[in-house]
């Protein structure tokens, strides 16, 4: 049996084919403003990926912020449900699982069927999602994908505000100007969302395994303030996190 799950966006829109629950092929583009047409490409890449056609297709399954975009879908399911689903599907001793994408962060705690327990939702700011690190970047003239990297090579502790983004760059401006560091001034940044996102998951209680999802998990500062802020030494990633919020629609279009 073959399905689809397409997570459409705010920033990508990943699709995900999977056959008897096998992923056989997987697409992502930019979102834009045409979600139609970003939904259409990602999912005919992943087609093409796949080797199979559209004809082939039992069920597609649609999430995301922009998932009321998606016409093709046979039904549409939760970002919760999905994101539940596919942390059991990775690491079936999941047990809380945290997803961060570009405009926002959730958590959910989940019983060993990939099922949501308790569940939270960071309130609609970029301070708890990738979009913080992204502006953040810019205050720093440092390219996004180099400011995981660059936060591992500092060990001090620096305060930072990371209640609004506006506040956050003031301070990041201040400490250029005090000649700080930009590997501190990194740190500090993914060590504030982090704090964020922390404070939100332990309002439903931390249980092992830790299973992140999301864009934000390629980012290795933002793990290891993860890890520390959390107390804990280990947090299972997929390979594809990104793709993980498609690929539980995906799962869940299959049962």
């Amino acid at each position: 049996m073959i399905t689809i799950g397409i997570d459409c966006g705010a920033k990508n829109t990943k699709t995900i084919i999977m056959k008897d629950k096998q992923i056989i092929g997987k697409g992502k583009v930019l979102t834009g403003f045409d979600q139609a047409n970003a939904i259409e490409e990602s999912m005919n890449n992943a087609l093409k990926e796949a080797g199979v056609s559209s004809s082939d297709v039992k069920k597609i399954y649609g999430t995301g912020s922009g998932q009321k975009a998606i016409k093709q879908a046979n039904n549409l399911i939760d970002d919760i449900k999905a994101m539940a689903k596919a942390a059991n599907y990775f690491f079936p001793n999941a047990r809380t699982v945290i997803d961060v994408g570009a405009e926002e962060g959730r958590a959910a705690r989940i019983d060993r069927n990939g099922k949501p327990v308790d569940f939270v939702i960071n309130e609609k700011c970029a301070a708890g999602a990738g979009g913080f690190i992204e502006a953040m970047s810019q205050v720093l003239e440092i390219p996004l994908e180099e400011m995981g990297p660059l936060a591992l090579k500092s060990v001090n502790e620096i305060p930072m505000n990371a209640q609004c983004v506006i506040f956050a760059e003031s301070e990041v401006v201040g400490l250029i100007h005090t000649n700080t560091e930009k590997m501190d001034i990194s740190k500090a940044i993914h060590d504030a969302m982090a704090g964020r996102i922390v404070s939100m998951i332990r309002r439903i209680g931390v249980n092992e395994d830790v299973v992140m999802l999301g864009g934000v998990a390629l980012n290795p500062g933002f793990v290891k303030a993860m890890k520390t802020q959390l107390e804990i030494e280990k947090i299972y990633i997929p390979d594809i996190p990104e793709y993980s919020e498609a690929v539980g629609a995906a799962l869940l279009a299959a049962l």
